[in-house]
C-alpha cells in the first residue's frame, strides 16, 4: 500500500480546547475571544462551551483553522501553546454536531417507563 496517497476522511468534527502556557494571567479569555474571532471568520460551523470549542467541516479547514488558532494566539506573544483535542468522522452519514445533542434531547424528551 502507498500510504502517502491516503486520502484524508471528507468531513469531520473536532472538539479542542487551546490553552495558553506561561502568560503569567490565570485568566485566558482574551485569548479565547480571540480565537472565537478567528473561528466566526472562517465560515465553519463552530459551537463555542465551557470547556472548549467543536468545529465542524472539511478535514482540511477543520486542522486549518486549529493551527491558525495556534498562530494567532502566538501573535499575541505567547511562546508555547497546548492544544487538546478529540477529533471524529464518519462516512455512513451527514450528521453535524447539533444533530447529535438533538437525537440525546429527543431521547430525554420521551417519557420513561
Amino acid at each position: 500500500m502507498e500510504y502517502t496517497h491516503i486520502a484524508t476522511p471528507e468531513r469531520c468534527y473536532a472538539d479542542f480546547c487551546l490553552i495558553p502556557v506561561g502568560t503569567g494571567n490565570i485568566s485566558v479569555a482574551e485569548e479565547v475571544a480571540e480565537v472565537q474571532r478567528l473561528l466566526q471568520a472562517s465560515g465553519l460551523t463552530c459551537t463555542m462551551h465551557s470547556a472548549g470549542t467543536t468545529v465542524e467541516g472539511s478535514w482540511d479547514d477543520v486542522m486549518k483553522v486549529i493551527g491558525q488558532a495556534h498562530s494567532v494566539v502566538h501573535s499575541k506573544g505567547i511562546v508555547r501553546v497546548q492544544t487538546s483535542m478529540r477529533v471524529g468522522t464518519r462516512t455512513d452519514k451527514k450528521q453535524s454536531a447539533q444533530d447529535k445533542v438533538k437525537r440525546v434531547q429527543d431521547i430525554l424528551a420521551k417519557p420513561t417507563s
